[in-house]
């Protein structure tokens, strides 16, 4: 029953990376409960760290395959005692539609799943100013670096 269990949640986990390539944002939140919990530790500034339910999912990622077009790989599981539990390191190789410019993120993502494999948190960690930088948002190293070191 555990493998089982360990088996559905990182299916779930590798469909939610399939539906994100191919811009299925309706059948990626299909992955979720319907209450189901998106965070982003690190978002920017003016970014939801929170996003709960299933409709607030799809008004958040609907625009996604409108700005990014993008393939992810190296997927790593780590294995963890809770079957329901999925940590995944893993990989994208993409650009940002309306610059062109490269978006090469890297990620770990902590995500708790139902016995059936529907997710009920996903905790998304990822660099936000390689996202930025790929949308053609200007940002320095040295000046960040400066204003960190004032």
């Amino acid at each position: 029953m555990k493998e089982q269990v360990r088996k559905a949640a990182q299916q779930a986990f590798k469909d939610h990376l399939s539906y994100l390539s191919a811009g299925k944002i309706k059948a990626w939140v299909d992955l979720f409960t319907e209450d189901g919990v998106l965070t982003f530790p690190y978002g920017p500034d003016n970014f939801p760290q929170r996003v709960e339910g299933k409709t607030a999912l799809f008004e958040y990622m609907k625009n996604f395959p409108k700005h990014f077009e993008v393939e992810f790989k190296s997927l790593h599981f780590h294995l963890t005692e809770d079957p329901n539990l999925v940590i995944a390191e893993f990989e994208s190789d993409g650009k940002a539609i309306s610059t062109g410019k490269p978006y090469l993120q890297k990620y770990i993502s902590v995500v708790k799943t139902t016995d059936k494999g529907k997710i009920l948190s996903y905790v998304d960690f990822w660099n936000p100013l390689i996202a930025l930088e790929s949308l053609g948002v200007n940002i320095k190293g040295e000046e960040l670096a400066e204003q960190f070191l004032d």
